[in-house]
């Protein structure tokens, strides 16, 4: 007989779904933050993002540009290869509410709307909830093996927590 809980998909089937948003939303993110710290795929780097956080009210832009551009490329490493889970969904959704706050007066759709940050911010704030899956380096640490949902919510109270101090700074 099968449990209740898995009769609508099977595990297997479960995981290789977790590995697929984790795999497309970490090399989004990735590229993001590296075009932030590096100027890769047609970015700014450093000089040049620091300048559009200055402009969009962030004291130390650079500072904050690179604060950005690791917990992006950092996070989506993470969420990618599934290691440290929790931690990396927080970088991303930390990340991504303060970039949701800059853009969240331009409308909603594409090119200039937060609708790709706020798909983001889902996709990291559920990652962060359920944990990788099994096909995941994760997998492999005794203490994150079993995913626990209070590592995802202690990692959401740290996304928000560190959000509203740097969006406090920017005024």
């Amino acid at each position: 007989m099968t449990s209740p809980h898995r009769s609508f998909s099977s595990q297997p089937a479960y995981d290789v779904g977790l590995l697929v948003i984790r795999l497309a939303a970490g090399v989004i993110l990735f590229s993001h933050g590296t075009q932030k710290l590096f100027g890769w795929f047609g970015g700014g780097g450093l000089d040049a993002t620091g300048h559009f956080f200055t402009l969009s009210g962030y004291p130390a832009g650079t500072t904050f540009a690179l604060i950005a551009g690791l917990a992006e490329t950092l996070g989506g490493i993470g969420l990618a290869l599934g290691f440290l889970t929790p931690l990396a969904g927080a970088a991303a959704l930390g990340t991504m509410i303060n970039a949701l706050a800059v853009t969240w007066n331009s409308g909603f759709f594409a090119p200039t709307g937060f609708e790709f940050t706020l798909l983001l911010a889902v996709v990291a704030l559920g990652l962060t909830l359920t944990g990788p899956g099994r096909i995941a380096l994760d997998h492999f640490v005794p203490i994150l093996r079993h995913h626990r949902l209070a590592y995802g919510v202690a990692a959401v109270v740290l996304a928000a927590a560190a959000s509203v101090v740097v969006l406090i700074i920017r005024g």
